[in-house]
């Protein structure tokens, strides 16, 4: 396939190695924050082919993953509810809350529809005027272009049965979390493309300086993740901390205007609870004053919800990368894809769903 293939290529991805064991003299220790970037480096075992020097080790960069347990909770107690119907994206539906998860409560009738846009829920909400129409907005920078769409025309066209559950969380107040934590060592990063394919680049730019790190944007396949690890060896083995683009033919550096635009008119950014890791100041992003009847906390008053995390699951350390998955004592027996502790086990972009699938047999 066209444009995939070529980021495979095995002796593209030789000549990529080489160069990498090349320049390698120190011990470097590189995070990357893309859970799809964690699933390519575990399924196609391209840490075990890097320089034993050079450790890559896990970021909190799985949405799914670090939607708070009591958002969870909050979603179960709204699709519960006879009169709504609840949209949300696949992979939130075998995430655990408390008690149960958004599949067990489809089970027992709730009407709870997997969609791939909430402009999906928008089209429900015009033809079901009875129901209460609930999506389930989560996700970083990338999905929050669609929601701030999706509640700016339901505005538009006056909808009162519209809302968004919203858990929209940013990376770079993540990445400086990380940077400030006395427990890390993290010395570059590997940036999500496709958050900066709508952000830009520059909005890293005040990190690197400030913490003289380096920080190169990357695509999801071999070859982009190479080079990127190639990249920031170079400025670390240099002595330079610089932002670099490897991912040009999806990101410019002022990111897509129209979609900051649309995000800047229906958000505001506030305080936001991360999944095992605690608040993160300036983190997230919440409806502005003119758009907060489309808030689905305060529509259905949920907002005093309170979760506590399961004490076996270690799924916090493992977003901040101090632990790896392989560690938890309770990964592969207590908690599996099928019985998940955490929403690492059963996100597509969850570490611990990578580790399971791919070295669930052959590492521990």
């Amino acid at each position: 396939m066209k444009y995939l293939e070529e980021y495979r290529d095995e002796k593209a991805v030789q000549v990529l190695l080489k160069k990498i064991h090349e320049v390698t003299r120190q011990p470097w220790t590189l995070m990357e924050v893309c859970g799809g970037q964690t699933h390519a480096i575990i399924k196609y075992g391209l840490d075990g082919l890097l320089p034993k020097e050079i450790s890559l080790i896990h970021g909190p960069g799985c949405p799914v993953c670090v939607t708070p347990l009591e958002m969870i909770d909050r979603a179960i107690a709204i699709a519960s509810q006879k009169e709504v119907i609840f949209c949300s994206f696949g992979d939130m539906l075998r995430v655990p809350g408390s008690q149960e998860d958004l599949m067990s409560v489809r089970a027992k009738g709730a009407d709870i529809r997997i969609l791939y846009s909430p402009m999906d829920a928008l089209k429900i909400a015009q033809q079901n005027p009875d129901k209460q129409v609930v999506f389930f907005a989560i996700g970083f920078e990338t999905t929050a272009p669609a929601n701030a769409m999706a509640v700016f025309q339901a505005q538009q066209l006056k909808l009162k049965n519209f809302s968004l559950l919203l858990s929209h969380v940013l990376v770079p107040p993540a990445m400086e979390k990380i940077l400030t934590s006395p427990e890390q060592k993290v010395q570059a990063f590997l940036a999500a493309g496709h958050v900066c394919s709508i952000m830009g680049c520059r909005q890293y730019i005040p990190i690197v300086k400030k913490y003289r790190v380096p920080i190169v944007v990357t695509g999801f396949e071999p070859l982009d993740i190479l080079q990127g690890v190639l990249l920031c060896v170079q400025q670390l083995e240099e002595g330079r901390c610089e932002l670099e683009n490897a991912y040009s033919r999806s990101v410019k550096y002022e990111g897509n205007l129209l979609a900051q635009e649309m995000i800047e008119n229906v958000f505001r950014v506030v305080s936001k609870t991360w999944r095992g890791i605690g608040e993160i100041p300036q983190s997230g992003l919440a409806l502005k004053e003119e758009y907060e009847s489309f808030d689905a906390e305060k529509r259905f008053s949920l907002e005093n919800i309170s979760s506590d995390e399961s004490s076996l699951c270690i799924s916090g350390l493992i977003l901040q990368g101090l632990k790896k998955p392989q560690e938890c004592p309770a990964f592969g027996l207590e908690c599996t894809p099928e019985q998940a502790l955490g929403a690492t086990m059963v996100s597509s972009e969850g570490a611990c769903a990578a580790y399971y699938r791919y070295r669930q047999f052959t590492e521990r």
